[in-house]
């Protein structure tokens, strides 16, 4: 029989099937009873088999534990006392829930339902001591401790943990009563590596199950099956939301890495979806912003938007910091924000100040490195979950500026095209650079495809434009260059003056005198490693 899981990594033994064997007498040398401590009112299941339901009861689930973990610690030695029950050793527990096995010869455990067992299995005494401690509810099967022991770890040290009770025949675990249809699908699958149940909430309950116990194969067959499921919102927030010790495990990284990219793809426009993006819990906020692909205006924006996620969700400044301190700092490509916006992180009150300056400091470190330094940078972190140096597609390409105040009021600012996205812009694109600043006036570069006013055939043209900004005018001396082989030095392609206005621009809409096949042609000598060079100079006129 082919086994899903067997291709997804598990044991050779794994495509066996011993359905046949499952809760057989003549088959099994062990009886495993399943003690289920009552729920609390209100905490059974939903009707439903809706993603939304699971998680509801989930998170009920999750308070409970919190709230009533030493009430039932001391019910159960109560029990212990009144009952004159046998020790009870401790098992192997798991985040919220405490799993408690043990091996006994005979229960002493009020049982109030059981399927057949051996003559060897004693039955307790019913008149015993009931009125004094609340019956707990028992399931009994018969099990094979080869077949449980090979696909689970947690039974393996159950059945060969060095005592003399390991060789007992009885078995005894202890669980809620709104777990036993996840464990016994999960023995079910230990026995032929298939669910009966396959809905999502159900096979939620199983991976819980699976991972609690310990069950690999099965985490992988759930995870399998839940990735192959349509991918919604709310099932990605869902998976993003189980238990570190389930959502960081290698059989269920495929899963939540789905869920990240499903949400990052859903959400690649920010400005499109702002109100949406904005309501995500933080598991949903960081799958979006670990995006290289995301949309957005620049890095600048992005940095504002996670300040106005934090402030919205996290009133309190103490917990704001640390939120954005230890999830969310990473996730803001630093070195990619404007100089004018580094110098804001340094007086924002939101980031603890000694984090605010070592990221302004690596930020402005890495922009002064020499560009063959920083692609050596951006290819160390490659393999690395870190993507602080790599740039998004951002509507607004960064741009690299040295300013100069005297003797006269002049910058130079470097942009950078790939060959990609200058083929992007045919027919009638265009793409414009970050806003960069010259004596207190906002200026940006936009480069374009556009028709050759004279010859009528596309070209590539370059433009300088002012922010528009009140009414003041700037004369302006500007230089257009670009990189080109041989010798790849900067060769200048266009000189002029201008008195800029807010809203206007000024340019060359033939750059490089050729056709746009020519400049786009494999051989062009403006294409250096797939990257277009290109160069203003700026200088105020007295």
């Amino acid at each position: 029989m082919e086994s899903v899981c067997s291709s997804g990594g598990g044991s050779s033994d794994s495509a066996l099937d011993f359905a046949f064997a499952f809760n057989d007498v003549n088959f099994s040398d062990r009886i495993l009873r399943i003690e289920m401590l009552p729920d609390s009112p209100g905490s059974k299941p939903d009707p439903d088999v809706s993603l939304s339901g699971w998680a509801r009861n989930r998170k009920r689930r999750r308070n409970e534990h919190l709230n009533t973990a030493n009430d039932v610690t001391m019910q159960r030695e109560e029990q212990i006392l009144n009952c004159n029950m046998p020790d009870m050793e401790d098992g192997y527990g798991n985040q919220e829930e405490e799993i408690v096995a043990t091996i006994e010869e005979t229960p002493a455990v009020l049982e109030i339902a059981t399927n057949e067992v051996d003559d060897e299995v004693t039955r307790p005494n019913e008149t015993s001591s009931s009125m004094d401690c609340s019956p707990v509810q028992v399931k009994t099967i018969h099990i094979s401790s080869p077949i449980l022991a090979a696909k689970s770890p947690f039974f393996y040290k159950l059945f060969s943990n060095g005592m003399n009770e390991s060789d007992q025949r009885l078995v005894t675990i202890q669980i809620h009563a709104t777990e036993e249809a996840a464990l016994m699908d999960l023995l079910n699958f230990m026995y032929s590596n298939s669910l009966p149940r396959t809905t999502p909430s159900d096979l939620l309950d199983v991976l819980m199950a699976a991972d609690k116990f310990e069950v690999a194969s099965c985490m992988r067959y759930c995870s399998r099956l839940l990735r192959n499921l349509p991918m919604t919102c709310e099932s990605a927030l869902l998976y993003l939301d189980l238990p570190s010790t389930i959502s960081m495990g290698d059989t269920v990284q495929p899963l939540t890495d789905a869920a990240k990219k499903f949400l990052a793809t859903r959400f690649k426009d920010i400005s499109k979806f702002q109100e949406e993006v904005l309501n995500l819990p933080l598991a949903g906020i960081t799958a979006v912003l670990s995006s290289d692909n995301l949309q957005v205006a620049s890095e600048d924006a992005v940095y504002d938007f996670v300040l106005k996620w934090a402030r919205m969700h996290y009133s309190k400044l103490e917990e704001r910091r640390e939120i954005l301190s230890t999830h969310l700092v990473r996730f803001i490509r630093f070195p990619c924000m404007s100089c004018r916006k580094l110098k804001k992180v340094l007086g924002c009150n939101d980031f603890d100040p000694e984090i605010a300056s070592k990221v302004v400091l690596d930020a402005l470190f890495f922009k002064a490195e020499a560009p063959y330094r920083q692609r050596s940078l951006v290819a160390e972190e490659a393999n690395t979950s870190s993507r602080r140096f790599v740039e998004r597609a951002y509507k607004y390409r960064p741009v690299k500026v040295v300013e100069f105040e005297s003797p006269r009021l002049q910058c130079i600012v470097y942009l950078d095209l790939t060959q990609g996205e200058c083929a992007q812009l045919f027919p009638a694109g265009r793409v414009y650079s970050q806003a960069f600043h010259l004596g207190g006036q906002g200026f940006f570069l936009s480069a374009h495809c556009n028709m050759d006013q004279q010859s009528s055939f596309h070209c590539f043209g370059l433009f300088l434009g002012m922010q528009e900004k009140g009414s003041v005018a700037f004369a302006v001396d500007y230089e257009f260059a670009s990189r080109a082989k041989p010798s790849e030095e900067f060769v200048s392609k266009y000189k002029g003056n201008y008195t800029f206005t807010g809203g206007k621009a000024v340019g060359y809409r033939n750059l490089f005198s050729v056709p746009w096949s020519a400049f786009m042609d494999d051989d062009s000598p403006y294409f250096i490693n797939g990257i277009l060079h290109l160069r203003a100079e700026l200088t105020i006129k007295q």
